[in-house]
């Protein structure tokens, strides 16, 4: 593995109410080369998670939250518990495959203003999960909006936002991979900062991702670094609250960082448009998941 030596990166995973998924997780890192220190942080799931963890992954360092503290702070007790010159962000509903330490290693060594390395997803049935997407400027939610991207899926144009016309198995820098399986330098955040708990939920990884563009980090997406996802486990069991909260958090991000920095009309075309379309999807999230239980 060339000059990487073992135990360089800490495996960060915040943990709600997905315990069985848990378990196949720590399962899949305990043991690993490459791995110096497992941290677990559970938001107070409440069924048996933390029994688990403290009576099947002794060697995990396990902190139980008293209350669900959002996914961004939970991240930040994760992060400030290791010592790694690397951390792994990792979801619980996901299993690490063989080699994919290495490779993510491998990809910092190869360039050392990498900040950030996206692991390629997996979904069960084996197909790719395509992770990666641009910043979410106007023109990018625009196109998406539209639609049209489901009819030019291979335009870079039209497919701007979601990166449709890469086919997510070949190694690429991007903008922002999804944090389900995300490795970032810890030097790096040293300087960026950790993640901002204003972003409670969601856009808290893309907010960190452009504040290390800003700085000039690079962020790429490493394919031989498989990990299977088993998607939305935790956010599925409250998916109208989450897509609320996701229109939340992205006139957060607008605000932060484009407000005053592009044209009035394309910042209020998307805080409008969130707005407005908050609560419809919401509603339709709440009566499908009712009709289908």
């Amino acid at each position: 593995m060339g000059s990487i030596e073992t135990g360089y990166i800490d495996v960060a995973i915040v943990a709600w109410r997905t315990r069985a998924l848990l378990r196949a997780c720590l399962q899949s890192v305990l043991g690993q080369p490459e791995v110096d220190r497992i941290v677990v942080v559970d938001n107070a799931s409440g069924d048996g998670t933390v029994e688990m963890v403290q009576g099947e992954f002794p060697e995990v360092h396990l902190i139980a939250n008293q209350c669900n503290l959002g996914y961004a702070a939970a991240n930040n007790q994760a992060i400030r518990a290791g010592r790694a010159p690397f951390i792994l962000l990792l979801n619980p509903d996901t299993v690490v495959q063989d080699g994919a330490f290495e490779a993510l290693l491998q990809a910092f060594e190869e360039n050392l203003r990498v900040g950030a390395v996206g692991a390629q997803l997996v979904l069960p049935d084996g197909s790719i999960q395509r992770s990666c997407r641009s910043f979410p400027e106007p023109r990018a939610l625009l196109t998406d909006a539209l639609g049209l991207w489901r009819l030019f899926p291979q335009s870079a144009f039209w497919g701007r936002y979601r990166m449709t016309y890469w086919d997510h198995d070949s190694p690429q820098e991007v903008d922002q991979p999804m944090a389900s399986a995300l490795a970032i330098r810890r030097s790096a955040l040293e300087e960026v900062g950790l993640f901002d708990e204003g972003f409670p939920l969601y856009f808290n990884d893309v907010d960190l991702c452009y504040r290390l563009k800003q700085a000039e980090w690079r962020i790429v997406f490493q394919p031989k670094a498989k990990v299977t996802h088993h998607h939305g486990q935790s956010t599925g069991q409250i998916r109208a609250a989450a897509l609320i909260e996701s229109h939340r958090s992205l006139i957060h991000f607008y605000a932060k960082h484009y407000r005053g920095k592009i044209g009035w009309l394309g910042y209020w075309s998307v805080v409008l448009g969130a707005w407005i379309t908050m609560y419809p999807r919401a509603a339709l999230a709440s009566a499908s998941r009712r009709y289908s239980t």
